[in-house]
């Protein structure tokens, strides 16, 4: 088992990405302590991922307050006595739009989520991991190296991007507590949100679902879309011993729809 005997602090975890990655956690023999800002989200998803209740924990978690943070930290070394990776999935994804007709007012939020948020949970957990090392797994995007024509999101790419920078000087700043530092990019990622977008542009557009997961998945070099699972399985090899040399990196889980 990849994870066995790990803890792994996931925040943002709610019905897609997060969950996925706190469960693949789970069924690889880590502990996951799940953090988000709704209490009845993270209760169901702990449930679901481990009705006994003996390998997650879960703490309502705003990462724009430096508090909740280190509470959430806490908590992962309190129920079990170690931080080994934190997987950051918190981020602000809903603000569409470009420059031209952008409100800077939210962009700062969406840059004091996706990018402070992050740093303030990785400081967070930076005491537990420099002791024995340890893994930083960021959920970045696509869109940050390549922006998709389908959908406008600049905000989203920016802090995403600028996230991404950020990735590589911690990962030269940690090395040396042997932390490592990598970003997961996915691509047009099958899950809850994209199966809402497929439904929601079939129903505008008044063409079946099939016709318009079809403009998607043309654009791959596999013949389908990624999904949230095939996700968590790259960021839980990220955060296992597998990848004890390699920090610095982003990788692309998109089906081939973007190659570099």
């Amino acid at each position: 088992m990849l994870l066995a005997g790990k803890t792994v602090i996931v925040s943002g975890v709610g019905a897609g990405l997060g969950h996925r990655i706190a469960a693949t956690v789970v069924r690889d023999g880590g502990n996951a302590v799940l953090g988000a800002r709704t209490a009845a989200n993270l209760a169901k998803s702990a449930a679901e991922i481990d009705p006994e209740g003996l390998h997650t924990a879960h703490l309502p978690t705003d990462i724009t307050d430096e508090a909740q943070c280190e509470a959430l930290a806490a908590l992962a070394v309190e129920r079990f006595g170690r931080i080994d990776a934190v997987v950051h999935v918190a981020a602000w994804d809903s603000y569409f739009g470009g420059v031209e007709d952008a409100d800077l007012d939210t962009w700062k939020s969406v840059i004091d989520v996706n990018l402070l948020g992050t740093l303030r949970m990785t400081r967070a957990c930076l005491p537990a991991l420099k002791e024995r090392g340890g893994s930083v797994v960021v959920i970045g995007t696509q869109s940050a190296v390549a922006a998709p024509s389908q959908v406008r999101q600049a905000a989203y790419a920016a802090s995403k991007g600028a996230l991404t920078s950020a990735m590589y000087s911690m990962a030269r700043e940690f090395g040396p507590d042997r932390i490592r530092v990598n970003t997961v990019l996915p691509g047009w990622m099958w899950g809850p949100p994209v199966q809402a977008y497929v439904q929601f542009t079939a129903h505008t557009e008044k063409v079946p679902e099939a016709e318009v997961l079809g403009r998607l998945s043309e654009r791959m070099a596999l013949p389908e879309l990624a999904t949230d699972g095939d996700v968590a399985e790259a960021v839980v090899f990220l955060a296992s011993d597998r990848a004890r040399a390699i920090t610095g990196q982003s990788l692309l889980v998109n089906a081939g729809e973007l190659m570099r």
